[in-house]
């Protein structure tokens, strides 16, 4: 939650970012595309195309805006990334270290918790519950993504269990400034978690079932304004972060792109370069991986200027439908 610049109270942290980004907008003399009303919007489902059914699983918006660190930032007490008038600061989950006195920052970075993040949106979405079972449901997503849920060298249930206890315990700041508007958003994804995997016998039975409880307002945030995408392309995309945030972010903004929109070179570099920003070489890495995005998502109208990325109006990567109200569906 956010507080309104106008005292009216508690805005919804989607409200408050995208309030924030039109008066950044306003400020520097340009409009800008509105995404959908979260109270407004209804559940989406895929689209039937011809006789192809759409395996959708849900992104959140919050991470289609703003992304987690590709690489470990430790030892640094906080990371930073930037999106126009929107600044995330990830606050690490701090665990004692054996080896010194002093505990030691624990940041989820990489490709895994993207893909967790995902998960726990894709399930507070079908579940419309807080508390998510990380049993069966969490195994058929890793094994949809060609992940390999087993322990040992060869497996991914210890990178798993690791970037879960780094994500659950993360605490992230979101801050939307602007000439005449402030608003600040902190949020922890998690609430408690409660992990009994075994990463040397994977497949032993838990004495009780790992769940983990959504925090409520990344839980609203999620529920209330979910980003479909296609898991096919995540499981194409899996082998790199930079890919996955590429695609999730191109599915958020192509669905309510209304007019064409050249997106500075600079402005991408804050949003995905990180520390070495404005460097030729975050273009030519950039556009390495945006070629790969588009093999999957062919129908998406971006192209590459002298001056940044040209975004034109695009069908969205998953088609979807409002439902009928009363449908169970």
């Amino acid at each position: 939650m956010a507080v309104d610049d106008h005292g009216a109270g508690q805005l919804p942290l989607g409200t408050a970012l995208a309030r924030a980004k039109a008066a950044h907008a306003r400020n520097v003399g340009r409009t800008t595309e509105r995404p959908p009303s979260a109270s407004n919007s209804s559940p989406l489902t895929p689209e039937v195309i011809g006789d192809e059914v759409t395996e959708v699983a849900y992104a959140a918006r919050l991470f289609a805006q703003l992304s987690l660190p590709y690489r470990n930032p430790a030892p640094a007490p906080v990371w930073v990334r930037r999106n126009g008038a929107l600044k995330l600061m990830v606050h690490p989950h701090w665990v004692d270290d054996p080896s010194s006195e002093q505990p030691a920052p624990h940041y989820p970075y990489g490709v895994i918790p993207r893909l967790l993040v995902t998960w726990m949106a894709t399930e507070a979405v079908h579940t419309k519950d807080r508390t998510l079972v990380l049993g069966g449901s969490l195994s058929a997503f890793v094994r949809a993504l060609d992940l390999v849920p087993r322990g040992g060298t060869r497996g991914d249930i210890g990178r798993l269990r690791d970037q879960m206890t780094r994500l659950f315990g993360s605490r992230l700041v979101v801050y939307g400034m602007a000439d005449h508007f402030d608003a600040m958003a902190a949020v922890s994804l998690a609430d408690s978690y409660q992990l009994w995997w075994s990463p040397r016998h994977p497949a032993d039975e838990p004495l009780w079932q790992s769940t983990v409880t959504l925090s409520e307002p990344f839980f609203r945030s999620v529920v209330d304004a979910p980003v479909p995408v296609d898991l096919a392309a995540l499981a194409e995309l899996r082998g790199s972060a930079l890919r996955l945030d590429i695609y999730t972010w191109l599915t958020y903004r192509l669905s309510y792109l209304r007019k064409p929109t050249t997106v500075p070179w600079e402005s991408l570099a804050f949003q995905f370069g990180g520390h070495n920003a404005r460097t030729r070489r975050f273009k030519e890495t950039f556009l390495r991986q945006l070629a790969v995005v588009q093999l999957v998502y062919p129908t998406a109208k971006v192209e590459p200027t002298d001056s940044g990325l040209l975004l034109r109006p695009s069908p969205p990567h998953v088609p979807a439908r409002r439902l009928k109200r009363g449908s169970g569906a």
